[in-house]
């Protein structure tokens, strides 16, 4: 019997590549979440020419605050330049409603707070600056309006422009020894809550602390507190399940509504771990928006 085994992401070549696209942008910002996309293009666009790059990381209630502390322990591990920005989306109520679009007014935030820092770069370096983020290839097939909100910003995506997938930045991650190459997916946490659900800085805060709660009790690396209005369900992979006991769960209770107090019901997801479960679109493709 035949068996087929895929070929192993080709990481050195996937560098050359990025390094390529690289070189032909002189001057760059790289908007850095604190995900493994992100860290590893901040990481190669800071080796390629550090006097060329800057790096922004945004700190609202949305992103979790174990992706800043990552970007800051780069950032003074490496010797980036690293800027803070503070985008407006808690300003924006299009953004606070939480309609099925919400990602574009997140991302047309963060843009505009990071052009803010490139217009000023680029007064003070002569030269135009670019806004590059860490969408890859296997981004463009997914619903995902901030993409949206970057293309009218002119922001670049040098992962998409290097024909680089997810798999291939796992791998160019290990090829350069970057600590955090298996890093769980780590979406913004406004991607917890069910579409329509208002989202909140108060919600969320109870969101990261239910979910660093599990992780520390339970070993559990990927689980998600997905919040609809009063109710809260957390959701695991099936080889998980079990970890979560109701002990855990009244624990979780206790620990989130005393942050949120309308959170009135915890329960176990009867359904395993799905990425987008909380997007709730017109078309059931578009869930794959946040995970």
């Amino acid at each position: 019997m035949n068996v087929s085994i895929g070929r192993r992401p080709d990481a050195a070549a996937a560098l050359d590549r990025l390094d390529e696209v690289l070189r032909s942008i002189p001057s760059r910002i790289v908007a850095c979440s604190g995900g493994i996309d992100s860290l590893v293009l901040a990481t190669v666009a800071h080796r390629s020419d550090p006097t060329a790059t800057i790096v922004a990381h945004t700190v609202t209630p949305a992103v979790p605050g174990e992706g800043t502390a990552r970007v800051v322990d780069y950032a003074e591990r490496a010797g980036w330049e690293l800027r803070i920005v503070r985008s407006r989306e808690f300003d924006d109520e299009r953004y606070l409603s939480n309609p099925t679009d919400r990602c574009y007014y997140c991302k047309s935030n963060l843009y505009d707070a990071i052009a803010e820092l490139r217009d000023a770069a680029g007064a003070s370096a002569g030269s135009d600056v670019a806004l590059l983020s860490g969408a890859n290839v296997d981004d463009l097939g997914e619903y995902r309006p901030g993409l949206t909100a970057a293309a009218e910003r002119a922001v670049r995506h040098p992962y998409v422009e290097a024909g680089i997938t997810k798999a291939e930045i796992r791998a160019m991650a290990r090829e350069l020894g970057v600590a955090d190459a298996d890093l769980p997916a780590s979406p913004c946490l406004a991607s917890r809550l069910y579409t329509g659900t208002r989202v909140t800085a108060s919600r969320l805060r109870a969101i990261e602390a239910g979910e660093a709660l599990v992780r520390a009790v339970t070993g559990v690396e990927v689980v998600r507190c997905r919040v609809r209005d009063r109710s809260v369900l957390i959701e695991v992979g099936p080889a998980d399940r079990a970890m979560i006991d109701d002990a855990v769960i009244a624990r979780v209770a206790a620990t989130m509504s005393a942050i949120e107090p309308t959170i009135t019901d915890v329960r176990l997801d009867e359904r395993d771990y799905e990425p987008g479960r909380a997007f709730i679109g017109s078309d059931t493709t578009l869930r794959s928006e946040a995970t």
